[in-house]
């Protein structure tokens, strides 16, 4: 048991380019799948116009403070490189937010896939190339390389682990799963299988949805959420040295709104953890270097931090979402060969994992949750316009004599 207990809070901030209203009759003749007019449901700028002031603006003047005034206090983010495209294109002044916050020194920035893409499924030469975009892009925008890695939507597994540890990662992130853990709790650090130096992190899910999906819920048996009943929750594992609390950087002021106290909620927080000698924060890579591991973990089996399943049902779950991935990385050879930077550019950006959760068909509170994320009607619509945008993928190919 260290001296201290530590909460690790990390954040991760992604807005995928979404595709417009591409029709069948719009391939071959025109390329701008991500274009949309101002005001559609699938405008990139509008959309993160939008979540940049309820969201991103608010959190890191939030954040920024709760740093200058809590010298514990610290966090970990990662951030997509298809968000920081569109921060550079549309909101420079967001960019310069989060870049205060990295250059405050308590601020980790935790590498992923550039595209947020399931690649590592599909073609480990593409994630690899995704993961080094990434990290040159963070070195660029930030100054900073990261050590601590999370692949595309917390999915996790043995070869995720491993993978991890020879690319000389400290920590790697996943979900604390109970048929994985089992009598295991998510509040201790743990040795991944089959590897030597890395070590696992692992979500604390039911302190982290507390706050990322229940905090405005009025049906909630424990609403309202206050700052002293939640962390009253964490005494119960007073002799465990980590609180993960994992969420998207949306659940403030997005997902939660500003009016549900979840400014107020997050501010409060450091301030009442804090007030005990025995309590502090930690990044992702700290906590990797100071603490030891409990025990190893063993996960065969892929999970992500997505529905009720915690599997990779939310993009692969039908045969539409395995149709659409299948064939869009059936073409990567020809597309890399074509040295065409614009067409390998909108190849990576169809492989954005949010096209295919817009294509799920489950039902009840799963279903419930990816039609509040989708700009589509329904998820035959998401299928059509990706495919369009596929067949057109392929005209362009077949332009410059490709076989395909």
């Amino acid at each position: 048991m260290p001296d201290k207990r530590a909460i690790v809070l990390y954040l991760h901030v992604h807005q995928p380019f979404r595709l417009g209203h591409y029709t069948i009759f719009d391939a071959g003749r025109r390329h701008d799948y991500f274009e949309s007019p101002p005001a559609s449901p699938q405008n990139n700028a509008d959309i993160l116009h939008k979540v940049s002031g309820k969201s991103y603006l608010p959190a890191n003047e939030h954040l920024l403070r709760m740093i200058h005034e809590n010298p514990q206090f610290k966090l970990s983010l990662s951030i997509t490189g298809t968000v920081l495209e569109q921060f550079e294109q549309y909101a420079p002044e967001v960019l310069q937010s989060f870049q205060e916050l990295v250059a405050t020194g308590r601020v980790e920035i935790v590498g992923e896939t550039y595209h947020h893409s399931l690649a590592f499924f599909y073609d480990r030469d593409e994630f690899e190339a995704q993961v080094t975009m990434h990290r040159e892009k963070i070195e660029q925008l930030f100054g900073v390389t990261p050590t601590a890695f999370r692949n595309t939507e917390l999915s996790y597994n043995n070869d995720i682990a491993y993978w991890a540890d020879t690319a000389g990662y400290k920590a790697i992130l996943s979900e604390g799963w109970d048929p994985v853990l089992g009598w295991r709790s998510p509040n201790f650090l743990y040795k991944p299988s089959h590897t030597e130096h890395i070590r696992l992190l692992t979500k604390n899910y039911k302190l982290s949805d507390d706050i990322a999906f229940r905090f405005s819920n009025k049906d909630w048996a424990e609403y309202p959420l206050t700052v002293e009943k939640f962390l009253s929750w964490t005494n119960d594992s007073w002799d465990q040295p980590l609180i993960n609390l994992f969420m998207d950087y949306e659940t403030f002021g997005e997902h939660q709104w500003e009016d549900s106290g979840i400014f107020k909620f997050l501010e409060e927080l450091p301030r009442r953890w804090l007030a005990k000698n025995e309590h502090t924060f930690m990044t992702v890579s700290e906590a990797a270097d100071k603490l030891e591991p409990a025990d190893e973990i063993d996960c065969p089996q892929t999970i992500t931090w997505a529905d009720n399943e915690r599997d990779l049902s939310a993009w692969l779950g039908n045969s539409m979402q395995q149709g659409a991935l299948a064939s869009l990385y059936g073409l990567r050879a020809a597309v890399l060969q074509s040295s065409d930077l614009a067409l390998i550019e909108d190849w990576r950006k169809l492989q954005t994992s949010d096209h295919f959760y817009y294509m799920c068909t489950k039902w009840f509170t799963d279903g419930d949750v990816h039609a509040y994320f989708s700009p589509y009607a329904s998820p035959y619509e998401a299928y059509i316009a990706f495919m369009n945008a596929y067949h057109d993928l392929k005209f362009r190919l077949h332009e410059r004599g490709a076989e395909v």
